[in-house]
């Protein structure tokens, strides 16, 4: 079962996601009604935004279509800069580097953390 935490910082104009486990398309639809609501009271292009995929288990190939659309998404709404942390996981940085490419969003950054 996948989880998200989202959280708008107005000060430092930051909005923060935190995925972790396995997304189903349910609990990505919840994800993404979520995303909605907190981006609705903002406007985006003056945001950063930084997701936190060091727990998110790579996705599967069912649930990929909706992955990308989030990434539409993102672009759509026009962000400073898309931010994606994960843990060293080369897989899973390859399916977000792919579909960042696929969306046309061409300011994501991918940071791979290394933890000991």
């Amino acid at each position: 079962m996948g989880q998200f935490i989202l959280k708008t910082d107005t000060t430092k104009k930051v909005i923060n996601i935190e995925l972790e486990g396995t997304f189903s398309e349910e609990d990505g639809l919840k994800s993404i009604q979520a995303y909605q609501q907190t981006i609705n009271p903002i406007n985006p292009v003056d945001y950063e935004l930084q997701i936190d995929c060091r727990k998110l288990n790579v996705t599967a190939p069912d649930v990929v279509p909706l992955l990308e659309g989030c990434f539409v998404m993102f672009k759509n709404d026009g962000f400073v800069k898309v931010n994606l942390t994960l843990e060293n996981n080369p897989i899973l940085k390859m399916q977000l580097a792919r579909l960042g490419r696929k969306a046309g969003l061409d300011n994501i950054e991918i940071i791979s953390s290394v933890t000991a």
